[in-house]
C-alpha cells in the first residue's frame, strides 16, 4: 500500500534539512513540516475521527499545507476552503461536505460561517509532541483506496460539486509526474495556483514527494510584474506551473525586457488555452527553457494529456493538448460512438488510475460522468466523460477544440469560441480576450484588452475566420476580470455584457 504520505516521508527522511516550503512568511524544512503535520494529525485522530471529512480554512501558507498533511496523518480526507470566497459559497460547501472538524486560526474564525463541525485552532493543536504510536495505529487501517481529498468545482447549476480523489489516484499521478519530468531535490516550484484548485496538486506534491521546494509567491506580486520577478529570483525558482493568464501578465507589461527570471528552466501551463502570443514571448526571452502544455480536468487528478513544445508556432495556431499520460489512457469518441480517426472530432474520454471516484453525495451526477466504457460491454470498466471536444491530429496529438457545453450554435453553425479567441489573440493590438454569446440577441461578443480599436479588431478577425464566426459586437476593457484561480472570469463577463 502506497500513499502520498509514504512518498512525502521518504523525501523527508532523505532530505530532512532541505527547504520544503518557502515564501515571505518564512522558510520551513522537511523536518519542520513533518513534525507540524504529525501534531495536527495527532490532534484530529485523538478525538476519534477516522475516514471523515476535515475542512481546512486557512490561506495558502505553511500552516495550510501542514494541516492538509495532518489530516492525512489522521486517516481522514481534506477540503481546502478559500478564505476569500463569499460566505454563501463556503456555507454551501460545508453543507455538502459536513466535515467532522474544521482547522483554522483565530484570525479566520470570525469569518467562518456557522457550523456544527468541531473547530480546531492551529494556534493550539500544533503545541506539544505527536503520539507516534497512535499515528502508526491509524496508518495500519488506511488503504490506497481511501479518500485523500474532495475538491469543489463550480457545478453547471451553480451548486458546488465535490470531486473525490483517492490516495491511489494521486499517488499514481505523482509517479508519472516525477518520472516524466524528473523532479528532484533541487526542483523549486514558484506556485501561482491556490491550494483549492487541482493544478496545485502537481506543484505541491511534485515538490514534496521529490525533496524539492514549494515557494508560495505573494499573490499581490502578480499585479506588479517586477516584484514578481524579484521573488522568483530571490527564491531561485526554476520551475513554473501557471495558468496562461498569469504568464500573460508579464507579457502585457513586457516585463521580461527589463528583468529575467534567472533560474527558470521549465515552464508548465494548464487550466485554459495558452495563446501562442504568450508562448512566443516567453520563448523569445527564455529560449533555453523547456515548455509544456498540460491538459486535464479535476476528475483526472490534474492532467490526462501532455505536450512538450518542440517547434515554433504561428500566432494563429493552437498548441496541441498532446498525448495521454502513462497509465491514463485517453480516447476520442465521435457523436455516433466510434473511436475518432485522424482528422475527426469528438468527446474526450479518460480511463485509468488517475480518475476520481465520483462526486460527493451526487450519485446522479457521478453516474452521468463516470460511465461504462462505451467501446465494450464485456466487463465493468469505468471511464470519465470529460465534456471536452478534441480533434485527432495527423501529428499523433489530440487538439483541444473547446467545451461541449460552451459550443455556440449561430446561423446554423456549431462554433467553438476558442477558434475566434485564437484568431483575435494573433492580432498585434489585442493582449487578452474572451468570447461570450448572447443567446437572446443571437450575437457573438468579443471582449478584449489592448490597443486595437473596434474596426481594427474586426478587420483583423475577418481575415482569419469565416463570416459566420465574426463577432457582431466588440467590447474593450482596461483589463479582463480574473477568477480566484487566475483564469479569465467568463461568468463575470456574461453578467457585465449579457445578463
Amino acid at each position: 500500500m502506497e500513499t502520498i504520505l509514504n512518498a512525502f516521508e521518504n523525501a523527508a527522511a532523505r532530505f530532512p534539512d532541505n527547504t520544503a516550503v518557502a515564501g515571505e512568511g518564512g522558510e520551513y524544512s522537511y523536518r519542520d513540516l513533518s513534525e507540524e503535520a504529525k501534531r495536527i494529525g495527532n490532534a484530529i485522530c485523538s478525538r476519534g475521527y477516522f475516514r471523515s471529512a476535515a475542512a481546512v480554512f486557512l490561506p495558502k501558507s505553511f500552516a495550510c499545507i501542514a494541516s492538509m498533511l495532518g489530516v492525512l496523518y489522521s486517516g481522514n480526507y481534506y477540503t481546502v476552503l478559500d478564505t476569500e470566497s463569499p460566505s454563501s459559497r463556503i456555507s454551501s460547501i460545508l453543507e455538502i461536505l459536513d466535515p467532522a472538524v474544521i482547522i483554522t486560526s483565530k484570525q479566520y474564525l470570525e469569518i467562518l460561517p456557522e457550523t456544527t463541525a468541531e473547530i480546531l485552532l492551529t494556534d493550539t493543536i500544533t503545541k506539544g509532541t505527536a503520539d507516534e504510536a497512535l499515528l502508526a495505529s491509524v496508518r495500519r487501517s488506511v488503504t490506497d483506496a481511501d479518500l485523500m481529498y474532495a475538491l469543489f468545482t463550480s457545478g453547471s447549476t451553480g451548486k458546488p460539486k465535490g470531486a473525490l480523489l483517492t490516495h491511489r489516484a494521486v499517488y499514481s499521478y505523482m509517479n508519472w509526474v516525477r518520472e516524466t519530468f524528473s523532479f528532484h531535490e533541487e526542483t523549486v516550484f514558484g506556485s501561482q495556483t491556490p491550494l483549492y484548485f487541482s493544478m496545485s496538486v502537481t506543484d505541491l506534491f511534485g515538490a514534496l514527494t521529490a525533496g524539492g521546494t514549494y515557494v508560495i509567491l505573494d499573490k499581490k506580486a502578480f499585479s506588479f510584474p517586477l516584484m514578481l520577478l524579484e521573488q522568483l529570483n530571490k527564491f531561485r525558482v526554476n520551475t513554473l506551473y501557471w495558468v496562461p493568464s498569469a504568464l500573460g501578465i508579464l507579457c502585457g507589461w513586457d516585463a521580461l525586457s527589463y528583468a529575467k527570471p534567472e533560474y527558470v528552466t521549465r515552464i508548465f501551463f494548464a487550466g485554459e488555452s495558452m495563446p501562442v502570443k504568450y508562448l512566443n514571448y516567453w520563448r523569445k526571452h527564455l529560449p533555453d527553457a523547456e515548455y509544456y502544455n498540460l491538459f486535464g480536468p479535476t476528475e483526472t487528478t490534474d492532467i490526462c494529456l501532455w505536450y512538450k513544445v518542440d517547434r515554433d508556432f504561428a500566432e494563429e495556431e493552437a498548441i496541441p493538448a498532446g498525448i495521454p499520460c502513462k497509465n491514463c489512457d485517453s480516447f476520442v469518441l465521435t457523436e455516433d460512438g466510434r473511436r475518432a480517426e485522424t482528422g475527426e472530432r469528438g468527446e474526450l474520454y479518460v480511463r485509468g488510475s488517475f480518475l476520481a471516484s465520483g462526486y460527493l453525495k451526487e450519485p446522479e451526477k457521478t453516474a452521468a460522468a463516470f460511465v461504462q466504457n462505451p467501446l465494450h460491454q464485456d466487463y465493468p470498466e469505468t471511464v470519465y466523460r470529460t465534456g471536452d471536444l478534441m480533434q485527432v491530429g495527423e501529428d499523433g496529438n489530440l487538439h483541444y477544440l473547446g467545451r461541449k457545453d460552451s459550443q455556440i450554435k449561430h446561423m446554423g453553425y456549431r462554433i467553438e469560441p476558442g477558434e475566434i479567441e485564437r484568431a483575435a489573440m494573433s492580432l498585434d493590438g489585442i493582449n487578452m480576450c474572451a468570447v461570450i454569446y448572447d443567446n437572446i440577441r443571437d450575437t457573438i461578443i468579443l471582449i478584449y484588452q489592448g490597443e486595437a480599436g473596434e474596426k481594427e479588431a474586426d478587420t483583423g478577425i475577418r481575415a482569419l475566420v469565416p463570416e459566420y464566426m465574426v463577432p457582431g459586437r466588440y467590447e474593450k476593457l482596461p483589463a479582463l476580470p480574473l477568477n480566484a484561480n487566475g483564469k479569465t472570469d467568463r461568468k463575470a463577463l456574461k453578467k457585465m455584457f449579457v445578463e
